[in-house]
């Protein structure tokens, strides 16, 4: 036999000809183009996302060759989606995202194969998936089939296949999903963007959008540019992001912070990260935090930064629904969902946005297992004709019993206002329960409450206002939370400088409950 008939040198070398042609992405001027509008390539971003030198490929080859008459290759232009295994902090991650490089990232057929078979491999896996998303949707040339305009090429996806988002779902109950956009993300993308449980874009390269303006001009008449549409603070204040990033480095810095507090899957527990702030540190800002004046609002944000093991609050949805505060942080090392309220917006109050923000957060610490601590002060659903036509009642409710369906471990610790029905999502079952002497709970605020026992003795005051506020005062000075620990309404009345202390000994003595709790959590209906 010829040393030519056992020679796989052409073939080889081929191998590594595609392999260098399909890390150019879409050629060179297509990436200097890219550059030049301040984005990186993707290649550029799962190198700025991971562990140096941790990405392993899936699918190198997938894509279309070129080939002279002789069949030797020419060319090489590689599917226009990126997938492979990785590692962020030394733990395994799926990592996948369009090319924009190549077709403005509208998914090739190959791309379009890999964008789906990501998800699979997390759920195959049991590892945290993300996406580094920019691109759009199918084209209306896609649309009539691979010959275009009248070709014969087959049109759509075969019936047998399976639904092209039950792998997404799937995902979302096994695996932490962390998304981020980083250029304009339309269709297809948008909605893969946003089934995640962290999603994230960059403020200077980023959009989100249904459709394009284009499309929306043609539609509706609409002529709006595509910030306008789908810019960082449309999507801040809607829900549909977690966070905005000043550019993509921020983005992908948010995204590793993020998977830091995650497990790896429902099967296994998060990490246990000591910073070395000590669990018995008695924080002395705590006792004059709350002024004693209950119209004044205060910084929650400043408290829980003083309780929670030191820089590690990484709060999801601050722009939506802001009268709620949502987060992760860390109690002794141990990862924790922190709920809290902003008495700034609304004063506390669970607007409907609020009640979205914080049911969903809820699931999603239910989903991987974290004890939750709630910091209270709630006065209650957001009332009026704006929180009545937006469904304030509902998602409230939903909301509520999110919380009271909770599986992971709870803690409240009152630390003011505590009314009303919205309350309930402060609570979970057999909560271990806190209250600082600045407490005062009910069925209503008290100025409320006095307006509607009172009101025929107001009306009837010389001076309205006057008999009003004498009133308020008056039972305002009953509000003590004294009584209710006399009653055991709580585990523990405490000097506020006591509740990290206290809160880790409960850590402590939760940690050994939680390897019960592994495996999927499936919810119920809510309304």
């Amino acid at each position: 036999m010829s040393s030519d008939e056992l020679n796989w040198d052409k073939e080889i070398a081929e191998i590594h000809q595609r392999r260098a042609l399909a890390k150019g992405h879409g050629g060179t001027e297509a990436v200097a183009r890219h550059h030049a509008k301040g984005r990186m390539t993707l290649r550029e971003r799962i190198d700025g996302l991971i562990d140096p030198g941790s990405f392993k490929e899936s699918g190198m080859g997938a894509g279309g060759a070129e080939r002279d008459e002789q069949g030797n290759l020419t060319g090489f232009t590689p599917s226009n989606f990126i997938l492979g295994f990785a590692e962020v902090d030394q733990r395994p991650i799926i990592v996948g995202g369009e090319d924009f490089t190549i077709g403005g990232g509208s998914p090739t057929v190959a791309g379009l194969r890999k964008s789906v078979y990501t998800e699979e491999l997390a759920c195959r896996y049991k590892v945290p998936l993300v996406r580094l998303h920019e691109g759009g949707g199918g084209s209306v040339l896609g649309a009539a089939g691979k010959s275009g305009r009248g070709g014969g090429g087959p049109v759509g996806s075969s019936v047998t296949e399976q639904p092209r988002f039950k792998s997404v779902g799937e995902a979302m109950a096994m695996v932490p999903v962390a998304s981020a956009a980083m250029g304009p993300v339309a269709g297809l993308p948008a909605a893969r963007l946003v089934a995640s449980h962290f999603v994230t874009m960059s403020r200077d390269t980023a959009q989100i959008l249904i459709a394009g303006p284009a499309v929306v001009k043609r539609a509706l008449g609409h002529d709006l540019t595509k910030e306008e549409l789908g810019g960082a603070d449309v999507h801040a204040a809607n829900g549909v992001v977690d966070a905005v990033a000043a550019n993509e480095g921020e983005a992908l810095t948010q995204i590793r912070e993020f998977l830091s507090y995650m497990p790896q899957n429902v099967w296994e527990l998060s990490p246990i990260v000591d910073n070395g702030d000590p669990a018995g540190r008695a924080e002395e800002k705590l006792a004059t935090i709350v002024p004693r004046n209950r119209r004044k609002a205060f910084d929650m944000r400043k408290l829980i930064g003083h309780v929670v093991d030191g820089g590690s609050f990484f709060e999801m949805g601050r722009k939506f629904g802001p009268g709620q505060i949502t987060g992760l942080a860390r109690m002794n090392g141990q990862s924790v969902g922190i709920l809290s309220n902003d008495g700034r917006f609304y004063a506390g109050a669970m607007t409907s946005e609020g009640a979205q923000k914080v049911r969903r957060f809820i699931e999603i610490c239910d989903t991987f297992h974290l004890p939750m601590i709630s910091l209270i002060d709630e006065p209650g659903f957001m009332i009026g004709p704006e929180a009545e036509s937006g469904g304030a009642i509902r998602y409230g409710t939903s909301a509520v019993l999110a919380a009271a369906t909770y599986s992971a471990p709870w803690a409240s610790v009152l630390v003011r206002k505590n009314y009303g029905v919205a309350a309930a999502a402060h609570y979970g079952p057999d909560g271990y329960v806190l209250a600082w002497p600045s407490a005062e709970m009910g069925a209503l605020p008290l100025e409320g409450g006095v307006a509607v026992a009172f009101g025929r003795e107001i009306a009837a005051a010389e001076d309205p206002e006057a008999r009003r506020k004498e009133l308020e005062d008056e039972l305002a000075a009953r509000l003590s939370p004294f009584p209710r620990s006399e009653s055991y309404a709580f585990h523990e009345l405490i000097d506020p400088r006591e509740t990290r202390p206290m809160l880790c000994d409960w850590i402590k003595l939760v940690q050994p409950l939680l390897p019960q709790l592994l495996g999927p959590r499936h919810f119920g209906i809510r309304p």
